[in-house]
């Protein structure tokens, strides 16, 4: 027969340093949770749920909706040509000239689909403005750093 396992209590300083600890996870958590902006996310699924924009390789996204004013990702800006962020998204661009036929048809099925995505978005009673923001992240993750 083995001897029952005594159980070790804590100490009165441990006790209370690990409910201490515990509050402030919970209030951390609160916290966290009335950050979260459920709304921005409905917008972004109404997004991804559109045909034309999920067959696009980039993803329009909304990243805050504060007041009316929806702030939305765009891969191009007064920083960032639109070229640019084409041949990012087709390699088969990279080639190709500024002024050639390809690029400028991509550039057009470019800024049809950011109306497109801004019409969508803009068509909630919600959302009274739409404002572009370059996506510094998306271009980050394929090797365009800007200052």
């Amino acid at each position: 027969m083995t001897a029952p396992v005594q159980a070790r209590k804590l100490d009165p300083f441990t006790r209370r340093y690990l409910y201490g600890l515990a509050v402030l996870a919970l209030a951390g958590g609160i916290w966290w949770l009335s950050t979260l902006d459920f709304r921005v996310g409905e917008l972004n699924e109404l997004l991804a749920a559109d045909p034309q924009l999920a067959a696009y390789p980039y993803t329009f996204r909304v990243l805050s909706l504060d007041d009316g004013v929806a702030r939305m990702s765009s891969p191009r800006s007064a920083q960032m040509s639109a070229v640019r962020g084409l041949r990012v998204m087709f390699p088969a661009l990279a080639e190709v000239s500024v002024d050639s036929e390809q690029m400028t048809v991509a550039q057009k099925e470019l800024g049809r689909l950011q109306f497109h995505a801004a019409d969508l978005v803009s068509a909630q009673a919600d959302v009274r403005q739409v404002v572009w923001e370059l996506d510094t992240p998306w271009l980050a993750s394929h090797g365009i750093y800007l200052q």
